[in-house]
């Protein structure tokens, strides 16, 4: 008989796979952020703003920071002026997405 796969070993140790995952996208904000620049896949700082109901100018510059020092969010500035500053997905964020629409459906279901 083969024993069952636990989601954490060293429950919330420092190699637990999960607390890793939850250390860079929990919190209140982080994972409406992803889902809009995975709708829009190009988005600037203006349009998330916009987008994200309730989220503080600092909270959103906090996040994104955040999101691209873990290598999920790309930030992409051009020289111009005034400086104009896209944010994308990078391919670990987007192996990321059909995780995050599997808890969705699950929340639509269960919740």
């Amino acid at each position: 008989m083969s024993k069952k796969e636990t989601l954490c070993e060293n429950i919330a140790g420092a190699g637990c796979g999960l607390k890793k995952v939850i250390d860079i996208v929990g919190g209140k904000w982080k994972i409406m952020i992803l889902c809009i620049i995975d709708r829009d896949e190009t988005v600037r700082y203006g349009e998330l703003k916009r987008a994200v109901f309730g989220i503080t100018n600092t909270m959103l510059a906090q996040s994104l920071k955040e999101l691209e020092n873990d290598g999920l969010v790309i930030r992409k500035q051009y020289d111009e002026m005034p400086v104009r500053v896209e944010y994308t997905l990078s391919k670990k964020a987007k192996s990321l997405i059909p995780i995050l629409l599997q808890l969705k459906k699950w929340g639509e279901i269960n919740l």
